[in-house]
């Protein structure tokens, strides 16, 4: 029975989150891009789903860190790493290029793939073509 609690788990959040990026225009490139124009024409509305994802963390995280395990029954596994090094920084810099040129973090890219979107497919592509070249890099180190 555990296995498939875990599972139904991942199913509910999974479907929540896609739900919630759906709802909030996470998953409209243009929305997004409105978003990131500070200098442009700016859309701020996306800073209130920051805000509010950012809210529901905190209250997440800070409830997480009293438990041992999971709702599902799994260990409780949290990151503990507060080094802020170049290698954090540089890939926080080319996380927010790729979202700003194409309007896509991982989350809703597959979310919009799951629509049909044809940019998505490209963006998600691409995606899986960086992972695989960064784990490629990081083995010959």
């Amino acid at each position: 029975m555990k296995p498939i609690r875990k599972y139904l788990f991942a199913l509910a959040a999974g479907l929540l989150f896609g739900l919630g990026l759906i709802a909030s225009g996470m998953t409209n490139p243009a929305k997004v891009q409105g978003f990131l124009d500070v200098f442009g024409a700016w859309d701020p509305s996306l800073a209130l789903v920051m805000g509010g994802a950012i809210a529901v963390g905190l209250v997440a995280f800070a409830a997480a860190r009293r438990r041992t395990r999971t709702w599902s029954g799994q260990p409780m596994d949290l990151a503990i790493n507060t080094v802020i090094d170049a290698r954090l920084i540089g890939g926080g810099v080319l996380f927010g290029v790729g979202w700003g040129i194409a309007g896509f973090c991982p989350g809703p890219a597959v979310v919009a793939l799951g629509s049909g979107l044809p940019q998505a497919s490209v963006f998600v592509g691409a995606m899986l073509a960086g992972m695989w070249a960064h784990d490629r890099w990081l083995s010959q180190r």
